[in-house]
């Protein structure tokens, strides 16, 4: 069993399109290779509509969601020129709203319109059926874990929000732990920058043991899991919290970084072998101050494992929804059952191939 696959992927950090050209193939057990990846920016204009989009009205809504679709059509597009097509084009979209409680999540960027602009058959809308199987509709990237990378007893990445992925009692769970990048990058925003390089900013604040407290003692982190995170939790929780503190941005910062740190240190708490990804990945600041309070062995890959990992993984679980087999766990999302997620945009007369 062999198979091609385009995966994108664009976090709530606004960093840009993941795109990650992808063969899998499966011999006894599922085998990966990225065999090109590529981060595309967005301009200033793209981010700001991305920013503003849950304000718009349901005609301007619907009408991003398919020019976004289009966007990332042409993406695609430049990024294949003079180059072999994939089978399929498995896109996670942009997500603007997720409120699992109310049954309600939504991911911009019409797979129709990927598909229409390429020509190529496209996988998107991984969320929904799970959201209304009472699910979380997140994480999904805890069956890519389980299968393409099981020599880790853990799974961390660190994006926009951190989520882990592990075995407990012979069943898969999973659940986002903090938002990380999508607070930091904030911050760093405050002091005109994009990021938070190498966690400089924090470094060079203080910890404030009020501000730390309030953090670590908000309702989410006491949850258990099947649990979840989205923009609009750290609108209503962290943002006041930090916005209210009179600290300084480097204060701020640097109280922010010991929260990470602490809720992963209280979810990573047994020993074992844990691979992290992510951007926060690469944030050295951050990963050694992590390191002091965890007792696994931590692992950092190659770069490109780091950067496109999820979008290897949205890959993945395409190359699944296409296949008929199940890609998204009840055990990790508390949905009333497994299920085969994703919408599938077929193209007539595209070669891909139909698996068994």
């Amino acid at each position: 069993m062999k198979i091609s696959a385009l995966g994108i992927m664009s976090g709530t950090s606004l960093d840009g399109v993941d795109l990650a050209f992808c063969r899998f193939n499966y011999s006894n057990k599922w085998q990966y290779e990225i065999t090109e990846a590529q981060t595309i920016a967005y301009s200033s204009e793209w981010t700001n509509k991305l920013k503003n989009a849950s304000s718009l009205g349901v005609n301007d809504f619907l009408l991003l969601h398919n020019e976004y679709g289009r966007f990332i059509g042409s993406l695609v597009n430049e990024f294949l020129a003079g180059k072999n097509k994939p089978d399929l084009i498995c896109s996670h979209g942009h997500t603007v709203f997720h409120q699992p409680d109310k049954m309600f999540t939504f991911q911009l960027g019409n797979g129709a319109s990927i598909a229409a602009s390429t020509g190529i058959t496209t996988v998107s809308d991984f969320r929904n059926l799970d959201v209304a199987l009472g699910g979380q509709g997140a994480p999904l990237v805890p069956i890519g874990d389980k299968l393409l990378f099981q020599e880790f007893d853990y799974c961390m990445n660190l994006g926009g929000f951190a989520n882990i992925s592990y075995d407990r009692n012979g069943q898969r769970i999973a659940f986002d732990v903090c938002p990380v990048n999508i607070v930091l990058n904030a911050l760093a925003s405050e002091k005109k920058l994009p990021f938070d390089n190498d966690g400089k900013i924090g470094a060079s604040g203080k910890i404030n043991e009020t501000l730390l407290k309030s953090l670590d003692s908000l309702e989410y982190y006491h949850q258990p899991w099947p649990k979840s995170l989205g923009r609009e939790w750290v609108e209503q929780r962290i943002t006041p919290l930090l916005a209210s503190s009179g600290l300084t941005i480097e204060d701020q910062a640097a109280t922010y970084y010991e929260h990470i740190c602490n809720q992963i240190s209280d979810t990573a708490s047994s020993s074992g072998k844990i691979l992290f990804t992510g951007g926060g990945s690469m944030n050295s600041f951050l990963m050694n101050r992590i390191r002091s309070k965890i007792c696994c062995e931590m692992v950092i890959p190659d770069e490109i494992l780091i950067n496109f990992k999820e979008a290897l993984i949205f890959a993945f679980l395409g190359v699944l929804s296409y296949s008929g087999q199940i890609n998204c766990l009840s055990s990790v999302t508390g949905a009333k059952s497994d299920s085969i997620t994703g919408t599938i945009s077929p193209v007539v007369g595209h070669s891909g191939q139909k698996l068994k």
